[in-house]
């Protein structure tokens, strides 16, 4: 069992933990994720399939499981992730149309990659809900679950159920 930590925030994701070999690595990482910020969720998912492609073609893993913690509101496009991109100040506000269609698209493209699932777990207020985490999902032909309170025990607990589900596949 491995697993990589990909935090997004700003303008694009990155992985802060690569599928690591030492188990002690995980939690001071966690420990200094940043938090907070633009949503690049597109930039995110890609930079996890990219890192799950590189587990498996070094066959230290068959499996790939993206757990997605997301409120689904993407609100920074792919373009302002890559590099060279225009500075932020010098940007139009990104459509929401398009990004949500970018999110899906790339979420999409899950589906199609043989040992790759994705788990979503949804931390949006359902008072001002877009139902876009469950589309997401829905997308990439992944688990869905709303935590409807998203303390650190809660996501545990969902993921860890939801791994286990998957594999028990």
């Amino acid at each position: 069992k491995k697993f990589a930590i990909i935090p997004s925030g700003g303008d694009s994701a990155g992985v802060l933990l690569p599928p690591p070999r030492s188990i002690a690595m995980p939690r001071r990482r966690l420990e200094t994720m940043p938090c907070g910020g633009g949503s690049p969720l597109a930039h995110a998912l890609n930079v996890a399939v990219r890192t799950g492609l590189n587990a498996q073609k070094s066959g230290d893993v068959g499996k790939v499981v993206v757990v997605c913690i997301s409120d689904g509101r993407a609100n920074v496009p792919l373009a302002y992730a890559m590099e060279g991109a225009l500075p932020a100040e010098e940007r139009e506000k990104p459509d929401r149309k398009e990004l949500k269609e970018e999110v899906l698209k790339t979420a999409s493209s899950l589906r199609g990659l043989q040992g790759f699932n994705l788990v979503m777990l949804d931390t949006e207020n359902k008072f001002v809900s877009t139902g876009m985490a469950k589309e997401i999902a829905d997308a990439a032909g992944g688990k869905y679950h709303y935590i409807p309170k998203a303390s650190e025990s809660a996501i545990a607990s969902v993921a860890s159920g939801a791994l286990a589900d998957i594999k028990a596949q």
